[in-house]
Protein backbone atom coordinates (compact mmCIF):
# COMPACT_ATOMS: atom_id res chain seq x y z
CA UNK A 1 0.00 0.00 0.00
CA UNK A 2 1.57 3.03 -1.20
CA UNK A 3 0.21 7.09 -0.91
CA UNK A 4 1.42 10.24 -1.30
CA UNK A 5 2.67 12.46 1.63
CA UNK A 6 2.15 16.20 1.19
CA UNK A 7 5.90 17.94 1.05
CA UNK A 8 7.68 14.44 0.39
CA UNK A 9 11.06 13.65 1.74
CA UNK A 10 13.25 16.31 0.29
CA UNK A 11 11.08 18.94 1.67
CA UNK A 12 11.33 17.51 4.99
CA UNK A 13 15.04 16.56 5.43
CA UNK A 14 16.27 19.84 3.53
CA UNK A 15 13.56 22.06 5.70
CA UNK A 16 15.45 20.81 9.43
CA UNK A 17 18.81 19.35 8.00
CA UNK A 18 19.98 21.16 4.65
CA UNK A 19 21.64 17.89 3.74
CA UNK A 20 20.68 14.72 1.70
CA UNK A 21 20.54 11.81 4.00
CA UNK A 22 21.62 13.49 7.39
CA UNK A 23 23.95 11.82 9.99
CA UNK A 24 22.18 12.70 13.39
CA UNK A 25 24.05 12.07 16.90
CA UNK A 26 22.34 10.91 19.94
CA UNK A 27 23.53 13.16 23.23
CA UNK A 28 22.74 10.19 26.10
CA UNK A 29 22.04 12.60 29.35
CA UNK A 30 23.59 11.73 32.54
CA UNK A 31 20.90 10.73 35.16
CA UNK A 32 18.84 13.77 35.50
CA UNK A 33 17.49 15.22 38.90
CA UNK A 34 15.10 12.64 40.46
CA UNK A 35 16.18 9.41 38.50
CA UNK A 36 17.62 7.00 41.00
CA UNK A 37 21.28 6.95 39.89
CA UNK A 38 21.77 10.24 39.53
CA UNK A 39 25.05 11.53 40.92
CA UNK A 40 25.72 14.80 39.28
CA UNK A 41 24.89 18.67 39.29
CA UNK A 42 23.06 20.20 36.81
CA UNK A 43 26.12 22.00 35.70
CA UNK A 44 28.24 18.92 35.23
CA UNK A 45 24.82 17.39 32.96
CA UNK A 46 25.23 20.17 31.26
CA UNK A 47 28.91 20.18 30.37
CA UNK A 48 28.76 16.75 29.47
CA UNK A 49 25.80 17.10 26.97
CA UNK A 50 27.42 20.27 25.45
CA UNK A 51 30.77 19.05 24.68
CA UNK A 52 29.22 15.49 23.26
CA UNK A 53 26.77 17.87 21.18
CA UNK A 54 29.99 19.88 19.94
CA UNK A 55 32.13 16.53 19.06
CA UNK A 56 29.32 15.48 16.77
CA UNK A 57 28.88 18.58 15.20
CA UNK A 58 33.08 19.07 15.17
CA UNK A 59 32.99 16.14 13.77
CA UNK A 60 30.92 16.96 10.60
CA UNK A 61 27.50 14.92 11.75
CA UNK A 62 24.25 16.79 10.55
CA UNK A 63 22.13 17.04 13.50
CA UNK A 64 21.75 16.11 17.25
CA UNK A 65 19.28 14.18 19.41
CA UNK A 66 19.03 14.38 23.18
CA UNK A 67 17.33 11.72 25.50
CA UNK A 68 17.48 11.36 28.70
CA UNK A 69 19.26 8.29 28.58
CA UNK A 70 20.34 8.14 31.96
CA UNK A 71 17.28 7.77 33.82
CA UNK A 72 16.28 4.35 33.97
CA UNK A 73 14.36 2.53 34.96
CA UNK A 74 11.73 4.45 33.05
CA UNK A 75 8.40 6.09 33.29
CA UNK A 76 6.51 4.53 30.42
CA UNK A 77 4.65 7.83 29.52
CA UNK A 78 4.51 10.79 31.53
CA UNK A 79 7.65 12.34 33.19
CA UNK A 80 7.82 14.24 36.12
CA UNK A 81 8.14 18.31 36.33
CA UNK A 82 11.84 17.36 37.76
CA UNK A 83 12.54 16.05 34.36
CA UNK A 84 10.97 18.63 32.00
CA UNK A 85 12.63 21.34 33.70
CA UNK A 86 16.15 19.72 33.29
CA UNK A 87 15.94 18.20 29.65
CA UNK A 88 14.36 22.14 29.08
CA UNK A 89 17.68 23.35 30.64
CA UNK A 90 20.36 21.04 29.16
CA UNK A 91 18.64 21.51 25.50
CA UNK A 92 18.48 24.62 25.39
CA UNK A 93 21.78 25.29 26.45
CA UNK A 94 22.84 22.98 23.17
CA UNK A 95 20.76 24.66 21.09
CA UNK A 96 22.83 27.65 21.85
CA UNK A 97 25.89 26.27 21.88
CA UNK A 98 25.96 24.46 18.29
CA UNK A 99 25.02 25.64 14.57
CA UNK A 100 22.87 22.16 13.29
CA UNK A 101 19.40 21.02 14.12
CA UNK A 102 18.67 19.74 17.58
CA UNK A 103 15.77 17.66 18.38
CA UNK A 104 14.74 15.86 21.77
CA UNK A 105 13.40 12.33 22.87
CA UNK A 106 11.52 12.33 26.32
CA UNK A 107 12.00 8.51 27.47
CA UNK A 108 10.24 6.45 27.39
CA UNK A 109 7.25 7.71 25.48
CA UNK A 110 6.26 11.10 26.46
CA UNK A 111 5.70 13.20 23.53
CA UNK A 112 3.46 15.41 25.12
CA UNK A 113 6.93 16.72 27.40
CA UNK A 114 8.96 16.67 24.35
CA UNK A 115 7.02 18.84 21.88
CA UNK A 116 6.95 21.29 25.01
CA UNK A 117 10.88 21.14 25.43
CA UNK A 118 11.44 21.35 21.70
CA UNK A 119 8.76 24.24 21.25
CA UNK A 120 10.47 26.07 23.88
CA UNK A 121 14.35 25.41 23.44
CA UNK A 122 13.97 25.91 19.90
CA UNK A 123 14.75 22.73 18.73
CA UNK A 124 13.11 21.26 15.07
CA UNK A 125 11.98 17.65 15.79
CA UNK A 126 11.22 14.98 18.39
CA UNK A 127 11.86 11.44 18.20
CA UNK A 128 8.27 9.40 19.76
CA UNK A 129 8.82 5.99 20.58
CA UNK A 130 4.93 5.05 20.17
CA UNK A 131 3.08 7.39 18.35
CA UNK A 132 0.59 4.34 16.92
CA UNK A 133 -0.25 0.91 18.16
CA UNK A 134 0.41 -0.41 21.17
CA UNK A 135 4.01 -2.03 21.98
CA UNK A 136 4.49 -4.93 24.66
CA UNK A 137 7.58 -3.16 26.52
CA UNK A 138 9.81 -3.40 30.01
CA UNK A 139 7.47 -0.97 31.50
CA UNK A 140 4.96 -2.85 30.48
CA UNK A 141 1.97 -2.16 27.62
CA UNK A 142 2.34 1.67 26.21
CA UNK A 143 -0.39 2.91 23.64
CA UNK A 144 -0.57 4.90 20.76
CA UNK A 145 -0.31 8.69 21.62
CA UNK A 146 -1.10 10.49 17.86
CA UNK A 147 -4.18 11.55 19.30
CA UNK A 148 -2.95 13.70 22.00
CA UNK A 149 0.41 14.68 20.57
CA UNK A 150 -0.71 16.07 17.17
CA UNK A 151 -3.23 18.32 19.01
CA UNK A 152 -1.16 19.64 21.72
CA UNK A 153 1.23 20.33 18.89
CA UNK A 154 -1.19 22.35 17.14
CA UNK A 155 -2.19 24.01 20.27
CA UNK A 156 1.75 25.58 20.70
CA UNK A 157 1.86 26.16 16.97
CA UNK A 158 4.75 24.28 16.75
CA UNK A 159 4.19 22.32 13.56
CA UNK A 160 7.88 23.32 12.45
CA UNK A 161 8.80 20.29 15.06
CA UNK A 162 8.55 17.56 13.02
CA UNK A 163 7.73 14.09 14.80
CA UNK A 164 10.34 11.35 13.92
CA UNK A 165 8.36 8.35 15.04
CA UNK A 166 9.37 4.40 15.66
CA UNK A 167 7.75 2.23 13.84
CA UNK A 168 7.98 -1.60 16.12
CA UNK A 169 10.56 0.36 18.14
CA UNK A 170 13.16 -1.66 19.97
CA UNK A 171 13.28 -3.23 23.58
CA UNK A 172 9.44 -4.10 22.31
CA UNK A 173 7.01 -6.14 20.75
CA UNK A 174 3.74 -5.00 18.88
CA UNK A 175 0.82 -6.16 20.45
CA UNK A 176 -0.89 -6.80 17.05
CA UNK A 177 1.41 -9.12 15.00
CA UNK A 178 1.09 -7.68 11.57
CA UNK A 179 3.39 -6.43 8.40
CA UNK A 180 5.59 -3.74 10.13
CA UNK A 181 5.41 -2.32 6.51
CA UNK A 182 1.68 -1.83 7.13
CA UNK A 183 2.02 -0.67 10.72
CA UNK A 184 4.60 2.12 9.02
CA UNK A 185 1.87 3.09 6.39
CA UNK A 186 -0.77 3.71 9.31
CA UNK A 187 1.94 5.41 11.33
CA UNK A 188 2.36 8.08 8.30
CA UNK A 189 -1.24 8.10 7.14
CA UNK A 190 -3.33 7.47 10.20
CA UNK A 191 -0.86 9.08 13.12
CA UNK A 192 0.42 12.20 10.64
CA UNK A 193 4.32 11.15 11.54
CA UNK A 194 6.81 13.31 9.55
CA UNK A 195 9.56 10.95 9.22
CA UNK A 196 9.48 6.76 10.19
CA UNK A 197 12.15 5.61 12.22
CA UNK A 198 13.35 1.69 11.88
CA UNK A 199 15.24 0.19 14.40
CA UNK A 200 17.03 -3.30 15.66
CA UNK A 201 15.78 -5.03 18.48
CA UNK A 202 17.52 -3.43 21.23
CA UNK A 203 20.11 0.03 21.68
CA UNK A 204 23.02 -0.44 19.85
CA UNK A 205 21.97 -3.45 17.82
CA UNK A 206 21.31 -2.82 14.20
CA UNK A 207 17.88 -3.59 12.29
CA UNK A 208 17.76 -6.11 9.10
CA UNK A 209 18.45 -4.47 5.89
CA UNK A 210 15.39 -6.40 4.47
CA UNK A 211 13.29 -4.61 7.18
CA UNK A 212 14.46 -1.24 6.38
CA UNK A 213 13.76 -1.76 2.78
CA UNK A 214 10.37 -2.81 3.15
CA UNK A 215 9.56 0.29 4.79
CA UNK A 216 11.17 2.52 3.02
CA UNK A 217 9.21 0.61 -0.11
CA UNK A 218 6.02 1.02 1.76
CA UNK A 219 6.95 4.98 2.13
CA UNK A 220 8.20 6.23 -1.21
CA UNK A 221 7.76 9.88 -0.26
CA UNK A 222 8.25 9.96 3.85
CA UNK A 223 11.44 10.34 5.26
CA UNK A 224 12.91 6.45 6.40
CA UNK A 225 15.62 7.01 9.32
CA UNK A 226 17.84 4.11 10.77
CA UNK A 227 17.58 4.46 14.61
CA UNK A 228 20.06 1.78 16.10
CA UNK A 229 23.42 -0.19 15.40
CA UNK A 230 24.72 2.11 13.02
CA UNK A 231 28.42 1.63 12.25
CA UNK A 232 31.15 2.93 10.23
CA UNK A 233 31.02 -0.06 8.71
CA UNK A 234 27.21 -0.77 7.80
CA UNK A 235 26.47 3.02 7.34
CA UNK A 236 27.47 2.39 3.54
CA UNK A 237 24.76 -0.10 3.09
CA UNK A 238 21.73 1.30 5.45
CA UNK A 239 21.79 4.93 3.13
CA UNK A 240 21.76 3.27 -0.24
CA UNK A 241 18.24 2.17 1.14
CA UNK A 242 16.98 4.86 3.73
CA UNK A 243 17.12 8.52 3.93
CA UNK A 244 19.23 8.94 6.97
CA UNK A 245 20.77 7.38 10.34
CA UNK A 246 20.62 7.92 14.34
CA UNK A 247 23.80 7.06 15.77
CA UNK A 248 25.21 6.83 19.19
CA UNK A 249 26.83 3.81 21.14
CA UNK A 250 29.07 3.10 17.83
CA UNK A 251 30.58 6.70 18.36
CA UNK A 252 31.15 6.04 21.98
CA UNK A 253 34.34 5.37 23.23
CA UNK A 254 34.76 2.01 23.75
CA UNK A 255 31.56 1.27 22.23
CA UNK A 256 29.85 1.92 25.55
CA UNK A 257 26.23 4.12 25.37
CA UNK A 258 27.09 5.78 28.05
CA UNK A 259 30.72 6.94 27.69
CA UNK A 260 31.48 10.23 25.88
CA UNK A 261 31.57 10.67 22.55
CA UNK A 262 34.91 9.79 21.02
CA UNK A 263 35.50 12.91 18.09
CA UNK A 264 37.97 10.44 16.08
CA UNK A 265 35.29 8.29 15.80
CA UNK A 266 32.53 10.46 14.47
CA UNK A 267 35.11 12.19 11.83
CA UNK A 268 35.51 8.18 10.76
CA UNK A 269 32.08 7.62 10.47
CA UNK A 270 31.27 10.87 8.58
CA UNK A 271 34.16 10.08 6.35
CA UNK A 272 33.46 6.43 5.43
CA UNK A 273 29.22 7.96 4.91
CA UNK A 274 30.14 10.48 2.75
CA UNK A 275 31.76 8.25 0.29
CA UNK A 276 27.80 7.14 -0.71
CA UNK A 277 26.58 10.54 0.10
Amino acid sequence: MLFKLAGGIKIIIDEIFRVRKPLIGVVHLLPLPGAPKCAYSMKEIIERAVKDAKAYQNGGLDGIIVENFGDRPFYPENVGPETIAAMSVVTSRIVSEVEIPVGVNVLRNDPIAAVAIAHAAGCRFIRVNVLTEAMITDQGIIQATAHNVLRFRKLLNAENVKIFADVHVKHAIPLMNRPIEQSAVDLVERGLADAVIVTGETTGRKPNIGKVHRVKMALKTTPVIVGSGVTKDNVAEYLQVCDGVIVGTSLKRNNITENPVDIVKVKEFVKRANEVR
